[in-house]
């Protein structure tokens, strides 16, 4: 009797050791497994968890920029873009309450901040602690342009991008500088001689290829994947300033040898007249700004701005160009709310449409619409007094963004080309 209870002992201790071993291989193939490998499941897409090397570089540039109380904030294109989606969930989010990376764990080389420079109180001092941190850390640095037409401190240089490397991973920091229209410019990012070029991938950054206008973006701070972060309020905008961003420079050192050649007229009729024709475009960008029409600089006017950056004095009116795409039909009734009458209309909205308004000091505004055929653009003159009708062509162009009159104002990217046209192939 003794020896069966001992045998029946024996088989439910054995039972049970196999049951309990069978529920500890069950516990961890759909618990533990699942909780610690879930992020790293190639399946998951994004779903890489927070011990990606993307998310703790940013961890640590965001604790580093905290530390030395430099306000960066977030202008990643990839980044913004899947944020501006998920706009309402990101806003109350609360911080800590992440539970998975979904955004700066996102396979990329790169994750790209921004900062005002005028911000930035301690630069020299920022790269050591940078580099206690554990990045390695590069700066790039070029001539301040502002200061292009002062011959006293032209050749001033001041920073414009800096790349930090962690582990595999880089955060590109772009510096912005104000600028005298109340926008936001970056310049290019160029490698010098003594630069690695095996860094990083410079040609993958999002940033740098050429300078750049933004307008000043209101911030916010929301919580992303866990940690704070400060990023434009309105994402969707930023991003859609980013392709049509390039700026180009006016040529201050040609404007100087210009007026060493040919005086500058500083009469008082000069100077009254280009102090009207200033407020005009002001009062013209502000309406059509309004209106969300793009313009540019056309005719005299951008020949005064690529030759001498500054109004030419004797041109008597201030010229614009705007695509007929872009016409909209309340835009004379805007002009004359103004305070712009209408003086002359000429051509129609299908052929050679031109406006012209009247701004005070006798100063005119003309405005010249441009229609686009498969191979060249072109848009109609006529003259005033005669009734004669032009036919001007010019090679395709782009829009870039420069500076005139304290205004970041567009010009044709083509200048030179532009200009040819303008005063060579009338028809």
């Amino acid at each position: 009797m003794s020896r069966i209870s001992k045998n029946v002992i024996l088989a439910l201790f054995t039972l049970t050791s196999s049951a309990f071993l069978l529920f500890q291989l069950y516990y961890y193939k759909h618990y533990l497994s699942t909780k610690n490998g879930a992020g790293l499941s190639k399946s998951k897409g994004s779903r890489i968890g927070f011990d990606s090397t993307q998310w703790r570089a940013v961890k640590k540039f965001i604790m580093l920029t905290s530390s030395q109380n430099v306000p960066v904030f977030l202008i990643d294109p990839l980044i913004l873009e899947l944020i501006n989606k998920n706009f309402e969930q990101v806003k109350n989010i609360s911080y800590g309450s992440a539970s998975e990376c979904k955004f700066f764990c996102v396979q990329r080389d790169f994750t790209t901040f921004a900062l005002q420079y005028h911000l930035w109180k301690n630069e020299e001092g920022w790269f050591p602690v940078a580099e206690n941190m554990g990045f390695q850390c590069l700066k790039t640095e070029s001539k301040d342009p502002r200061l292009d037409g002062i011959d006293s401190l032209s050749g001033t240089e001041i920073p414009l991008h800096c790349i930090c490397k962690w582990a595999t991973h880089a955060i590109h920091l772009v510096v912005f500088h104000g600028r005298s229209g109340n926008y936001l410019w970056h310049g290019h990012l160029r490698l010098k001689g003594h630069i690695d070029r095996k860094f990083v991938p410079f040609r993958k950054l999002q940033f740098g290829h050429y300078p750049g206008a933004f307008d000043r973006p209101e911030l916010q701070q929301v919580t992303i994947d866990g940690l704070e972060v400060l990023i434009p309020k309105d994402p969707a905008h930023f991003l859609e300033e980013i392709p049509h961003s390039r700026f180009i420079e006016c040529k201050y050192k040609e404007a100087r040898t210009f007026f060493q050649q040919y005086l500058d007229d500083n009469t008082v009729e000069a100077m009254t007249f280009q102090k009207s024709a200033k407020e005009l475009l002001q009062l013209a960008a502000k309406t059509l700004n309004k209106l969300g029409i793009r313009f540019w600089l056309s005719s005299g006017t951008c020949l005064g701005w690529y030759r001498q950056c500054s109004i030419i004095p004797y041109s008597k009116d201030v010229d614009l160009g705007i695509f007929i795409q872009d016409y909209k039909s309340d835009i004379i009734l805007a002009f004359q709310e103004a305070g712009l009458p209408l003086k002359h209309k000429f051509g129609k909205v299908e052929d050679s449409l031109e406006l012209s308004f009247q701004g005070k000091d006798d100063v005119k505004l003309d405005i010249f619409f441009f229609y686009e055929e498969p191979d060249y653009m072109w848009n109609g003159g006529t003259q005033a007094k005669t009734g004669k009708k032009f036919k001007y062509l010019f090679p395709k162009f782009t829009l870039c963004w420069t500076e005139f009159v304290d205004m970041k104002v567009h010009v044709p990217c083509e200048t030179i080309e532009y200009i040819k046209a303008n005063y060579e192939t009338q028809t």
